[in-house]
Formats: structure tokens, C-alpha cells, sequence
């Protein structure tokens, strides 16, 4: 599992891109488009890191709703009256054995609950917060006309850079394991 896994986690894809994503922020855009552009990045990481804590609380909330089912499911079997003996046309009698302890709630059971509730709901809750986070900070870029198409013009320079940099490590590499990047 890496690190990219979780919303609240990821980062960069590296320090070449970051450094020339910092030079285009520094030579293409104004100051108020690079304020933007850090309140976008700071919404998307407060609504990540909400939806995060969210969701792990939301999936522990499940889990004990889940395993006081169990319990109260368990009381109410084991407090109902249960056939012991069965009776069959022919006047056979066996015993049914008594299930109670088998279905009992463990302690393995509560942990495999907390757990695996635990971790759907950080990551539903962070891949949310991420969804949100992302169309806040989006909306907050493209209320300035004027702006947004400086950071467009920007994005698309930057992006056309990293093109000619990938383009340039294909150039260099030789045979099918350099190709595929092995």
C-alpha cells in the first residue's frame, strides 16, 4: 500500500515537476493568481483531510452499531426457548446440538469490524472530501475571468514542458525495458 492510497497523502508526482511547476508559478502568473491558486490548494487539503476524519469516524460509528446487532441478536437467541430433540415419522429422536457458543460475538469479529469499517469509511470519507475540495477550489479559480486564463495559459505551458521532459527520457532510453520504464 502506498502512500498515494490515501487522499490526505498524496503529493507531488516529484521534485523535477514541483521545481518546474514553481518556475512557471513564479514567471507566468501575478501575485493575486498565485494567492488563488494557494487557496484552492488549501481547500482541497482542509476538505480531504475533513472528509478524512469524517468518514473514519462514520465508519467506527457503523461498527459499533454492527456489533451491538450482533449482541443484542445473540442475547435474543440465546434467551429464546430452542428445540433440543427432533422427532422424525418413523419415531427416530436425534439431538440437535446446541449452536449458542458459535454464534456468540468475538473479539475477533469486533476487530475485523472496526477495521474494515474503519478503513472504508477513511477512504470513502477522504475520496469524498477530495471530490469536494476539488470543486470548491475550482469554482474559487474561475471566478476571475482574467485569471483563470493566466492560470490556464500557465497550466498549459507547464504542461507542455513536462511533455518535452517525458518526451526527452524516451528519446534517451534504448530497447523495450527502457521503453517500459524498467
Amino acid at each position: 500500500m502506498s502512500a498515494d492510497s490515501l487522499a490526505i497523502l498524496r503529493k507531488n508526482a516529484g521534485q523535477e515537476i514541483a521545481a518546474l511547476a514553481e518556475d512557471h508559478l513564479k514567471h507566468d502568473l501575478q501575485d493575486s493568481d498565485r494567492d488563488a491558486l494557494k487557496t484552492a490548494a488549501s481547500k482541497i487539503s482542509t476538505h480531504a483531510t475533513v472528509g478524512t476524519i469524517v468518514g473514519l469516524g462514520l465508519g467506527a460509528f457503523l461498527a459499533f452499531r454492527l456489533r451491538r446487532s450482533r449482541m443484542q441478536m445473540f442475547n435474543a437467541f440465546r434467551a429464546h426457548e430452542k428445540p433440543t430433540h427432533v422427532k422424525f415419522a418413523d419415531g427416530r429422536e436425534e439431538v440437535i446440538p446446541d449452536v449458542t457458543p458459535l454464534v456468540r460475538p468475538s473479539i475477533l469479529g469486533d476487530i475485523a469490524a472496526y477495521t474494515f469499517f474503519g478503513f472504508g469509511g477513511l477512504f470513502l470519507g477522504g475520496e469524498i472530501g477530495l471530490l469536494t475540495g476539488s470543486a470548491s477550489a475550482s469554482r474559487s479559480i474561475l471566478q476571475d475571468s482574467e485569471s483563470r486564463e493566466r492560470i490556464e495559459a500557465a497550466f498549459r505551458r507547464f504542461r507542455a514542458d513536462i511533455l518535452r521532459k517525458e518526451a526527452d527520457e524516451l528519446d534517451k532510453r534504448t530497447g523495450v525495458a527502457g521503453l517500459l520504464g524498467l
